[in-house]
């Protein structure tokens, strides 16, 4: 397989998605060395050797609202890279996440015999269980990161797979609170809060303001306390600049990174994190945080409606329980985020106990998902000729 040339078809459609699609790659490359993959991505994915067809921002909006604004701009790079893959079919095509994305694309190469993988389960156990039945009729194999997805598939009758999280290897051993600080030149003895508000243009519109004004809250009780803003884009800092300069109301000792979002959660105490692939890399850090989420109304009431556990927050779905506060849309106020984040800032106990509570789980998800992930994919892969 290693000598003949193929191509691969990939698309991700966020920050996260870039990250574990570019690891992805270059598992799938040690096997494949002249393989070529082309599809959507980010700046990873493209460093890893992609050739990027379209920028993975173009796919990055969430909730019903927001995919109606950007409509018929999704719908169109769906057909033309659909058009692209069917004239040059692929070997596989892998999507990463981006279910809405996705799944119908991964149908449409299926049916014409292009085999399909998907990466990364949609959340079906906690909402739009009925995606099953679509989804069995587009994936030629599903592999899922958390071990309670398999199960779900089997009775389904999807191909499945489990492969462990991918960030649980990568995370394994990453540096200490100590370490990180002193790479990144803060005070050892600081307190330390790094403020994740999202990775999309749309997250940012929505929760940036909420996230200056629980800063300076904050910061008027603990004024020594210093703040680490880790970025994934151009737009999203001036999204969340603009709203500093907008909503600040006291002084905050506050620095804007672009992307190190793992140093700087390493380096805080405490984080505050929009809900979502963050809330998880901290948990594998073994950080404690307060997750909170925003979005428009009608896609919150829909959302909320349909969903089937109560809380969100990927850490207390894989404890089964409320570890982590989270906080929601009208209970996502500066009042209630600034006060969970103190609570938790000045309660050695509590995050003593969660860090030990995240490290089960850390170790409970790291499966060496590269050598599984690949063991699942190079059985799907053609290499003879067009379908």
């Amino acid at each position: 397989m290693s000598g003949a040339p193929l191509t691969i078809g990939v698309v991700a459609g966020e920050a996260s998605g870039d990250l574990l699609g570019s690891h992805l790659i270059q598992a799938l490359r040690e096997h494949l060395p002249r393989a070529c993959f082309t599809g959507i991505g980010g700046p990873r994915m493209q460093a890893a050797g992609m050739e990027v067809l379209y920028p993975l921002e173009k796919l990055a909006v969430r909730g019903y609202v927001e995919v109606l604004r950007h409509y018929f701009g999704i719908i169109g790079i769906r057909r033309r890279l659909a058009a692209r893959f069917l004239k040059e079919p692929p070997a596989l095509f892998i999507g990463v996440d981006a279910p809405d994305f996705n799944l119908d694309l991964e149908a449409k190469l299926r049916s014409a015999g292009i085999p399909t993988a998907h990466y990364v389960s949609p959340s079906i156990w906690a909402w739009r269980g009925g995606r099953v039945r679509k989804i069995k009729r587009a994936v030629s194999k599903m592999l899922v990161v958390f071990p309670f997805e398999a199960a779900l598939y089997e009775q389904a009758g999807v191909p499945v797979a489990y492969v462990g999280h991918p960030l649980a290897d990568m995370l394994a051993g990453f540096p200490d609170r100590v370490a990180m600080r002193e790479q990144l030149r803060l005070p050892a003895a600081a307190k330390v809060i790094t403020l994740l508000p999202g990775s999309r243009v749309s997250e940012l519109e929505q929760m940036a303001g909420l996230f200056v004004e629980t800063a300076t809250q904050i910061a008027a009780i603990v004024p020594e306390v210093l703040f680490l803003v880790p970025l994934v884009s151009r737009a999203t800092r001036e999204l969340f600049e603009s709203a500093l300069y907008r909503r600040q109301t006291g002084e905050l000792n506050l620095t804007v990174l672009f992307g190190h979002a793992h140093e700087a959660m390493a380096a805080a105490d405490v984080v505050l994190a929009a809900s979502g692939t963050a809330t998880l890399e901290a948990a594998l850090i073994g950080r404690p945080m307060v997750i909170t989420y925003r979005m428009p109304s009608a896609s919150w009431w829909i959302i909320n409606n349909r969903r089937y556990q109560p809380y969100v927050g990927l850490p207390n779905i894989l404890a089964g329980e409320f570890i982590v506060p989270e906080f929601l849309q009208d209970e996502a106020t500066p009042d209630n985020l600034s006060q969970a984040v103190l609570n938790l800032l000045f309660d050695n106990t509590v995050r003593t106990r969660l860090e030990a509570r995240f490290a089960v789980m850390a170790q409970e998800l790291r499966q060496n998902c590269a050598e599984r992930t690949v063991a699942a994919l190079l059985p799907l892969i053609r290499t003879g000729a067009a379908p």
